[in-house]
């Protein structure tokens, strides 16, 4: 019920200003509800249906349940099943805000969705891992001299032991971080999967080796960097001037590009993800249990890791290996 709403309704004054601020309470509870990213895509998602409705003279909201099923047709020949599916969570999430029983609920919808995800096929365009060896080929040669190399060398190997997603990756603030005598904890405040924010503690040991070892390297940037508080990772121009702004999650997927293109590699397949897959491939190859690599990276799905150790163990025991080839 919005303020307007209570207006309207006869109540004494005292009733009636406190109903309202619980209102604004309530609008403040509703946007934390959803992290920042959900909230962006789903008002992008709204924003492209309601004019692709506009384009067709169909009315938006309330959809007709054939609406949505022609949309999702229609886009299913340049949109992965994926995307269609956030964009009907979108759609459905305006008609409920709205007070509209969702169209996207209906069996011509889902069975819309059901066919285009069989004849697409609902594989993940997974980005590539970063390897150790890749790590170490960058680490030994390609890093630049001053505070970008040092910045980046930090980031790399953080990211990739840590396990973190890009956005916690640049999320991290010096309040977060704390050196022990056996490495370093990060907290990690809040998540993508720890929406309620009671935050978690990632590990990260030192390393074996000094260049590849990303203890020694957070210590090193954050003391060249001379960064007492605020974020830990940010921008550092051409001319080696380091920003006060939080790094972006785009600029962490520019860095790894940037040194898997100096190793010769497709840049394409490579994205800020390819940290946190090369972890989770490495650890499996290692050894480590499901349970482990999900402590360290917070999956809340073992399906995934389970792929990343199929991955990472794919030569372990090959029976082609003994095939006398």
């Amino acid at each position: 019920m919005s303020g307007q709403a209570l207006a309207q309704v006869t109540r004494p004054a005292g009733q009636l200003a406190e109903l309202q601020e619980l209102d604004g309470l309530l609008r403040d509870y509703l946007a934390e509800s959803m992290a920042p990213n959900t909230i962006r895509a789903y008002r992008s998602d709204w924003a492209h249906f309601v004019t692709w409705c506009e384009g067709h003279g169909v009315s938006p909201l309330p959809a007709a349940p054939d609406t949505v099923a022609y949309y999702v047709t229609a886009l299913s020949e340049t949109h992965a099943p994926a995307t269609l599916t956030r964009r009907t969570s979108a759609i459905a999430h305006a008609h409920a805000a709205a007070g509209h029983e969702s169209p996207t609920h209906s069996l011509l919808v889902r069975k819309a969705l059901s066919g285009i995800r069989r004849r697409q096929g609902t594989a993940p365009d997974a980005a590539a891992a970063v390897t150790v060896a890749d790590l170490q080929a960058v680490t030994g040669a390609h890093l630049p001299a001053g505070a970008k190399g040092t910045r980046d060398r930090a980031l790399l190997l953080v990211g990739f032991a840590g396990g973190f997603r890009r956005s916690e990756l640049v999320g991290i603030d010096v309040d977060h971080v704390e050196f022990v005598s056996e490495g370093v904890v990060i907290l990690l405040p809040r998540s993508k999967t720890d929406q309620e924010g009671q935050g978690r503690k990632v590990a990260i040991p030192f390393g074996a080796h000094e260049d590849t070892c990303p203890v020694r390297a957070l210590r090193a940037w954050l003391a060249a960097a001379g960064i007492e508080d605020g974020p830990v990772f940010r921008p550092v121009n051409r001319h080696g001037q380091i920003g006060a702004a939080r790094l972006s999650g785009r600029g962490v997927a520019l860095v790894v590009k940037r040194y898997i293109g100096a190793l010769g590699k497709d840049t394409a397949a490579y994205s800020g993800h390819s940290l946190r897959a090369g972890f989770c491939t490495a650890a499996a190859r290692g050894g480590a249990l499901s349970r482990d690599i999900m402590r360290q990276t917070g999956h809340k799905s073992e399906a995934m890791v389970q792929r990343y150790i199929r991955d990472g163990n794919a030569f372990v025991n090959n029976a082609a290996g003994v095939i006398g080839l």
